[in-house]
């Protein structure tokens, strides 16, 4: 048996000299313990901390099993790319919001959006979203520019549009109710898109496979909600 899920170290106990015992509350299976190989080791001691966020992928061949975790931080990763001991309070606060928001899917999703469009402005690759990179106008934008990182009207974009990000409504003004599941797909784009060019790709790094597990999970749910 097999499953991938996100959630929340409720706690770890060292089992052998390499191993742990990892307790896990999950969002779609609850409360789920496992063995995590390595997890007493350094690399991954600090991931097991109570309190972390992690995507997890459970084995076992029984379901009655204590079964095996394989685990990554969703959060983490991201945040190491920050200068050490250097202040970021807006991505301190901006983390804590996500964290907040997990016990609501559409509220997570946009959260993490924002937090990775945030850290590429703390990284010194921010986006600008406030006016057209063609006309100057403010209004109707919902495009990004893949070269500049600017946004585009409906207007001046139109004849390239196939070459264009799309941005989301949520990102670019107030927004009365959750953002769409399309919406949050179009801010995960976005943000992997330059995250990946800007801040991954030239220190030889790839999104984490726990960025791909959390948006599938939210995919999930949204397919669920219809249903």
């Amino acid at each position: 048996m097999q499953w991938t899920d996100e959630g929340i170290v409720l706690g770890s106990k060292r089992h052998g000299e390499a191993n742990a015992i990892l307790e896990v509350m999950t969002r779609a299976h609850g409360r789920h313990l496992g063995l995590v190989r390595g997890g007493a080791g350094s690399r991954l001691r600090p991931v097991l901390q109570p309190g972390n966020r992690i995507s997890s992928t459970w084995r076992a061949r029984l379901d009655e099993h204590l079964g095996h975790y394989v685990v990554e931080g969703l959060d983490a990763a991201l945040c190491r790319l920050l200068p050490e001991r250097d202040p970021h309070p807006q991505i301190h606060a901006a983390l804590e919001e996500v964290l907040d928001g997990l016990i609501d899917p559409r509220r997570a999703g946009a959260g993490v959006v924002r937090f990775e469009l945030l850290l590429l402005a703390e990284l010194g690759f921010g986006l600008d979203l406030s006016a057209c990179a063609a006309s100057g106008t403010e209004d109707d934008l919902v495009y990004v520019s893949p070269k500049s990182g600017r946004a585009v009207s409906r207007q001046a974009g139109e004849p390239w549009k196939d070459r264009l990000l799309l941005l989301p409504a949520f990102l670019r003004e107030a927004v009365a109710g959750d953002p769409s599941p399309q919406d949050l797909a179009n801010g995960f784009v976005l943000t992997g898109f330059f995250l990946a060019r800007h801040v991954l790709e030239p220190r030889g790094l790839s999104l984490a496979d726990a960025r791909a597990s959390f948006i599938a999970a939210l995919e999930h749910d949204a397919r669920a909600a219809i249903g």
